[in-house]
């Protein structure tokens, strides 16, 4: 079993900047891949913003995020970071880290609130 806890949200008006930090516990020798998902008020969860494999890869970013977002991790920490810049209120989202282990078996954190005031 993996838990992740999820951190670093807050209130930031648009244009400003946030870390969100993602640690994991438990089976983290297990951990393969590490998502960051957010879900708007009202909407449903957003496709896989970005993804970072154990060897330190990453995906591509979601076009909503492109050029704004960046994803990294630190294997040693056992944590994913997301740095955010020039926020936008349409950012404003519960944040979710998402852990895939080896045998695929998929494990989520609680969320973290961001919100952008314009």
């Amino acid at each position: 079993q993996v838990q992740l806890v999820e951190s670093g949200g807050g209130l930031v008006q648009a244009g400003g900047s946030l870390r969100l930090s993602c640690a994991a516990s438990g089976s983290i020798g297990t951990i393969n891949i590490m998502r960051w998902y957010r879900q708007a008020p009202g909407k449903q969860r957003e496709r896989e913003l970005v993804a970072a494999s154990r060897s330190g890869g990453s995906t591509n970013y979601a076009d909503s995020v492109k050029d704004r977002f960046t994803i990294s991790r630190d294997n040693a920490k056992n944590t994913v970071y997301l740095q955010m810049h020039s926020l936008k209120p349409e950012d404003t989202a519960i944040y979710y880290c998402n852990a895939e282990d080896w045998f695929y078996n998929s494990y989520w954190g609680q969320g973290t609130q961001v919100t952008v005031s314009s």
